[in-house]
């Protein structure tokens, strides 16, 4: 697929008064609440609805198969036959097919031969019933994945249960897809492909993720878990190439997001419908098509598997009156719930509440003639201004409103100001026709009516509005019709501005940005469908991302082309003319049909277009003017970077003496370089084209005046597309288009290396920094709370070791690159008390390179994280910038290669919290910073000098007693064994 999801659309004729009611979808619609789903009707009450059907309206017969949306289609497949009306006779059918009984209005088909197979009814009386072309394939493609989803909002996961059904033999349940486990058959051959090799696996298309089954096979089943997501949601099942009695599993796409709830029926509530007679109206989710609502003229219905299963909308009684309650004029879908239009007024219906809206909300409290919401669903888009992206439209005949989330509401505009802004002259009469979002995603369209005297013809131009600019843009387009004529816009999906109109009876057709205009051709009535289809008014016309596009009639028939394609043809007659119908998306991205009876229930019905196209194709002979147009875009957004370039090529094959080429067309800002390269090969009569096409930047950022602003000038949001130079409706794709977004890419982060929160405890603490340690100086010491959610685990290191951070690019798939250019770092809480090995002198500077120091004296009104950075950087390699200086100053600046060091005090140990910034300013448009912390240990304390002092005098005082007590203590001695003796012996002998 080229896109995540499908369109929508359901109108209805507009009323006499020239108030259009339109079924339009809004944005991602995600209804809180819970509650049971009516069960979809069964297939004997569909048998039964349709049998009492036939008696009435046309007759007409179609086909239909075991495989979903016709996925199989071969000579293995079984071919169910049905024919309503009362004039049946029998079947024709070729000689290569068997029929089981012919004489019966349903039965069954099957051919045992490829190729064309000319089918039809036999009836009695003059009349002849049409014949189809079918297209029966020769493929060794036999089974189908079934999956079921188990939704745990607990932890916002999903597991996808998965096994292999052969719809030829498979339960009813799994065929109405409503099964809960594998049948036995599902079981056995699941198990035999199993042992032979298979395997499935999740691929997202978008986000380019894989998923594996996450334990073995269990009862026939594989279970994988994913997560829920709103941005991921186009999914394939594939698996491995393996082949049982020669037949293959066919891979299957399918849409799969959060969990949309339904919106409860309460019993006491009463209905809510659009006038009695009216033609359905529907929208549904943008990027979740399964999420559906329809407006019938008994009741309101609501789905979120594309009416496998459905609830009814019920509103409160004593809010609106009855003829309220039956006047829905329009209808949309959001995030905040189902909005109706009313009488002019708008109402909000969710899970809690049904209310109207008016002043309250900043809207008009009456005379809205409109709503309408996103076409295309546009997942990833660019804002540069940081701002909002509507979800929805609302206008008066004078004022447009956008609205947003949580009912948020934005007057952008009146006629008044549009006068003023396209130079209109006063007098003239200027009202709002009709708006309508545009292929772009942030750009909307106003349809405008300009008259002077307003009595017979008026002029329909048109502007354009781009929601992130600001910017109104008039377009090349003007149409004179009747002043009572109400046209109806619907843009392509397109790079380039395109669209359809269509009033009752004719569609007009937009092409190329404006340049190929006209009506809608038909082999005969030039374009008037309402001639071709009994006088029937146009109801809805549907597009899909293929280029497909079907008008649908009040009475059933359809219409069908492609874009860029200018003529229509009549499709074989599908639904009985008494059923009311509306065109709608499965989950599988396919075509199917909802129909309504008068019974208040719902059915849907998948319609083969493929099939019928190919069948119509056949009968008129039209041909594809190529063999195959192929290329390797795969991706619908893409997001650059800085010095990033894009290249993709396209391929077409063509018979020779054609002369077919690539076209490639974009649409947005000039901000990047295309150079394409043409490979072109002739062989067997056949030309392969093969285009090159590379977009680059060449901007260089390095020391300009304005830094920020040239970054601005050079970002934005570019829609591409790549087609053939001729088409046809029988071609099976008409154009690839995606988007090249030239900027910040939001989920692009770095990180330090060797840095994580799980290798220490995790817990906050708080640390005292010294004063002298600060680059400021404060007057007292610093107590610092060391946060471990937001810093992470501190890396221990010695205080003799060096370290170099080395810093890694990481995005939402992990890791990109190792960052290879340069960056600074700084202690977050003022620390200078560190430095850098090497010099700038050794790092090869001519002069004086900047630093922190430097930087913050230059930028003294601004706060150290942003004096310095890639807006202000300038290399010191280049005689010509700055001044010699002292060369042996720390370079101060990093990177991965120029073996620049922090290096530690050894002093003293710390805890430094260190930011990194890179700083080449030809990086990243992205301001890309990260936080990571060091610890450093190893160092002997210094005692202080009071410590010393007081220590020494202690010390001296110790000594100086000691020495004293030891005085004392050896003239004691002296006295009592020396002196006293002796002069005792003395006095003795002086006594004797």
């Amino acid at each position: 697929m080229s896109g995540p999801a499908s369109p929508r659309r359901g109108h209805r004729a507009p009323s006499e008064t020239g108030v259009r009611g339109s079924a339009r979808t809004g944005g991602r619609a995600g209804l809180l609440g819970g509650c049971e789903l009516a069960p979809a009707m069964s297939a004997s009450g569909v048998a039964v609805l349709l049998s009492w059907l036939s008696c009435c309206g046309s007759a007409l017969w179609r086909y239909s198969s075991n495989s979903p949306n016709y996925h199989i289609f071969s000579t293995r497949s079984t071919i169910k036959l049905e024919y309503e009306g009362t004039l049946f006779s029998e079947w024709s059918v070729p000689g290569t097919c068997s029929i089981k009984n012919k004489r019966s209005p349903k039965t069954e088909l099957r051919c045992s031969s490829p190729g064309i197979q000319i089918i039809k009814p036999i009836v009695m009386g003059p009349d002849l019933e049409e014949e189809r072309y079918l297209s029966v394939d020769s493929s060794h493609t036999c089974f189908l994945w079934y999956y079921k989803v188990i939704n745990f909002t607990n932890n916002l996961t999903q597991v996808i249960i998965i096994w292999i059904y052969d719809p030829e033999n498979a339960d009813p349940s799994e065929l109405l897809w409503n099964a809960n486990e594998p049948s036995l058959n599902s079981i056995i051959l699941s198990k035999q492909l199993a042992t032979l090799g298979q395997k499935p696996a999740i691929y997202t298309v978008l986000r380019r993720k894989v998923y594996f089954p996450h334990r073995k096979m269990k009862n026939g089943t594989w279970h994988i878990s994913i997560p829920m997501t709103e941005n991921d949601v186009l999914k394939e099942i594939r698996g491995n190439q393996v082949a049982f009695q020669d037949c293959f599993t066919a891979d299957i796409f399918f849409l799969l997001t959060f969990s949309l709830l339904t919106i409860p029926e309460i019993p006491e509530f009463l209905p809510i419908s659009s006038p009695q007679g009216s033609q359905l109206m529907a929208d549904w989710a943008t990027c979740a098509p399964s999420f559906v609502v329809v407006v019938a003229d008994m009741e309101t219905f609501q789905t979120n598997d594309s009416f496998r299963t459905w609830t009814k909308i019920r509103v409160p009684p004593n809010i609106l009156t009855d003829d309220e309650r039956h006047s829905v004029s329009d209808v949309t879908l959001s995030q905040d719930g189902i909005f109706f239009l009313i009488n002019g007024i708008l109402y909000l219906k969710n899970y809690n509440a049904f209310k109207g809206l008016g002043s309250n909300v900043n809207l008009p409290d009456g005379g809205i003639i409109g709503i309408t919401s996103r076409k295309w669903c546009w997942i990833n888009y660019l804002l540069k201004n940081k701002g909002r992206r509507s979800s929805m439209a609302i206008w008066t005949e004078n004022e447009v409103y956008l609205g947003y989330a949580l009912l948020k509401f934005v007057k952008i505009i009146t006629t008044e100001e549009l006068k003023e802004l396209l130079n209109m002259s006063s007098a003239a009469t200027l009202t709002i026709h009709n708006v309508e979002y545009t292929g772009h995603p942030l750009e909307l369209a106003l349809l405008l009516n300009y008259c002077i005297t307003c009595n017979i013809i008026k002029t329909i131009y048109l502007v354009i509005y781009n929601e992130d600019t600001k910017q109104w843009v008039f377009q090349d387009f003007a149409l004179d019709v009747t002043t009572d004529t109400f046209l109806i816009p619907n843009f392509i999906y397109s790079a380039m501005p395109e669209l359809i109109l269509w009033d009752k009876h004719r569609i007009y057709y937009y092409y190329h940005n404006f340049t190929d205009t006209g009506v809608l051709q038909t082999p005969t009535e030039f374009g008037n469908l309402s001639r071709l289809s009994q006088n029937s008014t146009i109801h809805d016309v549907f597009m899909d991302y293929y280029g497909n596009i079907v008008v649908k009639m009040e009475n059933n028939v359809m219409f069908y082309f492609k874009i860029n394609i200018k003529d229509a043809v009549k499709l074989h007659l599908w639904t009985n003319s008494t059923i009311k119908s509306l065109i709608s998306l499965n989950t599988s991205g396919k075509m199917y049909l909802i129909h309504v009876f008068e019974n208040g229930t719902i059915h849907p019905q998948e319609y083969p277009l493929k099939l019928e196209a190919q069948s119509i194709a056949f009968k008129t002979k039209e041909k594809c003017p190529y063999l195959a147009f192929h290329d390797d875009i795969f991706r619908v957004s893409y997001l650059l970077d800085k010095g990033q370039n894009l290249s993709v090529w396209a391929q077409i094959v063509y018979p020779e003496n054609i002369g077919l080429y690539i076209i490639v067309e974009s649409y947005g800002p000039k901000i990047l370089e295309e150079k394409n390269q043409v490979h072109y090969e002739i062989a067997s009569g056949y030309c392969t084209k093969t285009m090159t096409i590379t977009f680059s930047q060449n901007i260089n950022y390095e020391a300009v005046d304005d830094y920020f602003k040239l970054q601005y000038q050079n970002t934005g949001l570019l829609l591409v597309h790549i087609r053939p130079s001729e088409h046809a409706k029988t071609c099976p794709v008409s154009q690839k288009v995606f988007q090249i977004s030239v900027g910040c890419d939001a989920n692009k982060f770095i990180a330090v290396k060797g840095f994580d929160k799980k290798e220490c405890l995790q817990h906050d603490f708080f640390y005292i920094i010294e004063k002298s340690y600060l680059r400021d100086q404060p007057s007292k010491h610093l107590r610092v709370k060391y946060n471990w959610e937001k810093y992470g685990c501190p890396l221990r290191v010695d205080f003799r070791e060096k370290f170099h951070p080395v810093v890694q690019l990481y995005n939402d798939s992990g890791y990109v690159e190792d960052v290879e250019v340069n960056f600074i770092v700084w202690e977050i809480h003022g620390r200078d008390d560190y430095s850098f090995n090497n010099t700038m002198k050794k790092s090869g500077c001519l002069h004086e390179a900047q630093t922190w120091k430097s930087m913050t004296e230059l930028n003294k009104r601004l706060p150290l994280e942003e004096a310095w950075g890639p807006e202000n950087y300038k290399h010191c390699f280049s005689y010509a910038i700055g001044k010699p200086g002292d060369l042996n100053q720390p370079y101060e600046i990093i990177n991965k290669s120029n073996r620049n060091h922090l290096v530690w005090p050894l002093d003293h140990s710390g805890m430094y919290v260190f930011r990194v910034k890179i700083l080449d300013p030809n990086y990243s448009f992205c301001n890309l910073t990260t936080i990571f912390a060091i610890e450093t240990f190893g160092v002997i304390p210094s005692p202080s000098a009071y410590m010393v002092a007081a220590f020494l005098f202690l010390l001296m005082l110790l000594f100086c007693s000691i020495l004293v007590l030891s005085y004392f203590h050896y003239l004691r001695i002296y006295r009592e064994y020396i002196y006293e003796p002796l002069h005792k012996s003395e006095r003795k002998q002086k006594n004797n």
